[in-house]
């Protein structure tokens, strides 16, 4: 197998302009065990340029949602949850669509994105507030009620991507175990997957808090983009300095003036786990990425230990949605979702006949990806952190397929082309 030519055609995606990127790393596995790896570019730009490694650790983006589903999924295997549990019930507090108060609002909906919940401005709240605050008529937050879908997107059934079902998940997994999200994740996923992964930069040991990327864009503080300018950190550029322990800086995206480091020291577990983000905030390596894919792999096992039953997998995996042309029951968003399970997507390959199953990442500069072939040990994982030109606007940044964008459809066809075909 040629591996010199693929990992030609991965570095050609390494550049300053047009559709460059700072830096990628690619891993891949066939028939259970890894036959290929690269890793190019650079994780810090500047001064103190530092390489993209196999050991380099970023903000992995909506890859994350697996590992919270994979939380779910064990504490519905224990049978402390139920997936058609009303959310509310574990809450502690009711969680209706006011425009549909009928239905209730179920674990599986949050999961698979039909819970007709919605992102409005904020969704990454505080310590200090709870996420009732984004759901009640007198909440802080309410917004008229923009976290909610209108009437005729229905509950359970109109599916709607929206981040803001995980940090409700989250949240649940808090309520249930009565631990800190983060804290749970470490105790029951990623230290089983032989991890040091965390959602807090600030709570990395200092040997993994050295191995972190940043994310960037040719996009300045004033939202201008110049691919001809100088990269700018979008996320996770500390100079070297690590964060105190058990701080976290808000992400909202859309309210940058709510975005501010706060303290968890007075924190009641239970009411609010958006701030750890667990709709993307993972900040995992490259190798350990592929650890979770290695388990996916081998039916729930990682290297002797259990993680999930191969049941669980299969209820992860398989479509709780599906979009209907003739009855349109959801967005799509382009064609990246033709079908969603629980925090999974299915997506086609162009030219490949087989059909892949995982997640994409998507966030401040970072594209990422974990998907395997459905009845095959193979897969692979990805990371890149960061685009010369504007993703969403400028017409180069567009896949010839479904809703990809360039880079995602590079990675994709050149490994599915060298291996799976």
């Amino acid at each position: 197998m040629d591996f010199k030519a693929l990992n030609d055609e991965l570095s050609n995606l390494i550049g300053d302009t047009g559709t460059g990127v700072p830096g990628l790393g690619v891993i891949v596995f066939k028939d259970g065990r890894e036959i290929f790896s690269t890793f190019l570019g650079r994780r810090i730009i500047g001064a103190n340029s530092k390489p993209v490694t196999r050991h380099t650790r970023f903000r992995a983006a909506s890859v994350s949602k697996i590992f919270t589903i994979f939380s779910v999924m064990q504490l519905v295997e224990r049978g402390k949850i139920s997936l058609d549990d009303d959310a509310g019930d574990l809450l502690g507090f009711e969680l209706r669509n006011p425009n549909q108060p009928q239905k209730k609002i179920t674990v599986r909906m949050l999961a698979s994105h039909t819970s007709s919940l919605r992102d409005g401005k904020i969704y990454s709240l505080p310590p200090e507030m709870s996420i009732r605050e984004l759901f009640q008529p007198n909440g802080e937050f309410w917004e008229d009620g923009a976290y909610f879908a209108p009437r005729e997107e229905k509950v359970g059934e109109f599916f709607s991507y929206c981040n803001l079902n995980y940090g409700v998940l989250g949240t649940i997994v808090e309520a249930v175990t009565g631990k800190r999200f983060d804290i749970w994740q470490r105790e029951n996923i990623l230290r089983q997957l032989d991890t040091k992964a965390d959602y807090l930069p600030a709570n990395l040991s200092a040997t993994e808090f050295e191995q972190l990327g940043a994310l960037y864009r040719k996009k300045n503080s004033s939202g201008v983009w110049d691919e001809f300018g100088d990269w700018h950190a979008q996320l996770d550029d500390f100079g070297g300095i690590q964060p105190a322990k058990d701080t976290v800086a808000l992400q909202n995206p859309y309210a940058e003036n709510f975005c501010r480091v706060c303290s968890l020291k007075n924190y009641r577990v239970g009411t609010n786990a958006t701030f750890f983000s667990p709709q993307g905030g993972l900040r995992i390596s490259f190798d350990e990425l592929a650890h979770a894919l290695e388990m996916i792999l081998n039916g729930g096992n990682f290297r002797g230990q259990k993680i999930l039953s191969g049941e669980s997998l299969e209820t992860i995996f398989k479509p709780h949605w599906t979009f209907n042309p003739q009855n349109p029951n959801g967005d799509t968003c382009g064609g990246t979702f033709p079908t969603y399970g629980l925090g999974t997507h299915s997506v086609a390959c162009q030219n490949f006949s087989r059909t892949l199953l995982g997640h994409f990442g998507d966030a401040f500069g970072m594209l990422s990806g974990l998907f395997f072939v459905p009845k095959k040990k193979s897969g692979f994982v990805y990371m890149l952190n960061g685009q010369a030109i504007n993703p969403d606007e400028d017409p180069r940044s567009k896949g010839k397929f479904g809703g990809v964008y360039v880079w995602e459809e590079k990675i994709l066809n050149a490994v599915c082309r060298k291996f799976f075909m």
